[in-house]
């Protein structure tokens, strides 16, 4: 059976099974419901806040746990695993210090990301780098420091060779390889292609060789690191790359003597389904997985690290934009919103491959009712193309209702495109209880139009007038 991982659809598999179902979705549901009408009545979400974005803890939890005990499952017990979430999937402090109260580390991949998982307290030792860009500066900080570096390149290793050799450093570390086992149906995220920019490319002539001498050269290198998933990504290809990159440490293993690779990165990005409210495919489907195709990966003779951010938080957040104004353009309804192109930039950009479900509220936060209407939800920013979702169906949204992106929790609020100037939304979590049925905790506060123009360089405003000497 054919997979449909790539397109956000109900995932099929190979061998015809399908995910088991997700006992969570209902309250999953049920909560953002709930959190809507909560941040109208409490003023998170009105005329002079019309946009925010929700994140739910007690799901935000339920993945993490859901992880971990995946992994549990199938690899022999006593075995080391770090599951070390994707900073760039939501880089907010607050959101990285939940993950590390629930036992998940970091991967981070630039200075920005690294003093972010430290600001949220992630311990060094939970915390790994992994970047094809790494500077002289960052090279010594995570040595310093003691974070595992993932090494993208033989320049890179020249360059560890000479850090390492002035002084010691408890830093585990590695090569990240591409096995090139072929890409998804979204080509700007496929890791692991025959051109793929990350990594030693596995099959190119005399690569490998390379890897397993510099390996023999330097009994320092104990980890091996491969990411081939991401969203568009089936799960039979990102097992392939795994099941390669395990043995390429066993081919190191058998020509060392012994268990030089006592650590293998497998990376993450297991894909979202972005068509229903089930999150699928599971971690438990994707580890089970793994164990059939590579049983020696678990037999606990490796450490074994992973790379998850999108799977683990993007069922999880929602943003919910006030429509300012209800029009109709060709006969198709619009409903003009506060969300576009700053928030959901993947999805405007590049609406075939990142589709969004838009949920419909009333003018109080509750769910709206009515015949389903076919029409589009647009963003403030000003070009024709800023649309949240073209031709979906939905009861009629009129002014001052609510339209809500779901399954936003990563990669879109928190990564703001300052198109028109667009100002960040503030970004609340949430948990049952209080007096209104929903307690909110502020992750970030919304961004004043001061801070704009403080950020767009109003302390050097003459700079450009008085400030230059010929």
């Amino acid at each position: 059976m054919h997979s449909t991982e790539g397109t956000g659809n109900a995932v099929a598999h190979e061998d015809g099974r399908t995910d088991e179902r997700d006992p969570y979705a209902e309250g999953r549901a049920a909560r953002r419901d709930e959190a809507v009408r909560a941040a109208v009545e409490q003023g998170l979400l009105d005329t002079d806040n019309p946009l925010v974005g929700l994140l739910d803890v007690t799901g935000i939890r339920e993945s993490a746990a859901e992880l971990k005990a995946a992994f549990e499952a199938v690899a022999a017990p006593g075995t080391p695993v770090l599951h070390a979430f994707a900073v760039k999937a939501s880089p907010l402090v607050p959101v990285l210090r939940l993950l590390r109260e629930e036992g998940i580390g970091a991967e981070v991949a630039s200075p920005g990301e690294l003093a972010l998982a430290r600001a949220a307290g992630v311990e060094p030792e939970r915390t790994v780098l992994d970047s094809p860009a790494k500077t002289p500066a960052e090279l010594r900080e995570a040595l310093a420091l003691g974070i595992a570096v993932m090494v993208d390149s033989p320049q890179e290793l020249d360059r560890l060779d000479a850090l390492m050799a002035g002084s010691a450093s408890r830093s585990p570390v590695g090569i990240r390889v591409n096995p090139q086992v072929g890409g998804g149906s979204i080509e700007a995220l496929s890791t692991a292609t025959a051109t793929s920019k990350f990594g030693v490319a596995l099959r190119d002539e005399g690569a490998r060789e390379w890897v397993v001498r510099a390996y023999l050269d330097r009994p320092w290198l104990t980890r091996l690191h491969a990411h081939t998933g991401s969203q568009g990504i089936a799960l039979s290809m990102m097992a392939r790359g795994i099941t390669e990159t395990y043995e390429l440490a066993e081919e190191i293993n058998r020509r060392a003597g012994r268990r030089q690779v006592d650590t293998i990165d497998i990376g993450g990005g297991l894909p979202v389904n972005f068509a229903s409210e089930e999150s699928t495919p599971t971690y438990t489907r994707y580890a089970r997985l793994l164990s059939e195709a590579v049983p020696g990966l678990f037999d606990g003779r490796y450490g074994l690290v992973t790379e998850f951010g999108r799977s683990l938080l993007a069922k999880h957040g929602t943003v919910v934009a006030r429509v300012e104004y209800a029009k109709s353009a060709g006969g198709r309804p619009v409903a003009v919103t506060h969300a576009g192109v700053q928030v959901a930039t993947r999805t405007v950009y590049a609406p075939a491959s990142w589709p969004l479900r838009i949920a419909a509220y009333d003018a109080k936060g509750r769910p709206k009712e009515g015949p389903p209407v076919v029409q589009d939800v647009a963003g403030p920013a000003c070009f024709a193309g800023d649309l949240l979702a073209q031709a979906q169906s939905l009861p009629l949204l009129e002014q001052g209702d609510h339209a809500a992106a779901l399954d936003t929790g990563a990669y879109y609020f928190a990564h703001h495109y300052a198109y028109n100037s667009l100002p960040r939304p503030g970004v609340y979590g949430f948990v049952p209880g209080g007096e209104s049925g929903i307690a909110f905790a502020t992750v970030r506060t919304p961004q004043t139009v001061e801070e704009i123009v403080t950020e767009s360089g109003a302390a050097h405003t003459d700079a450009l007038v008085t400030g230059l000497t010929p």
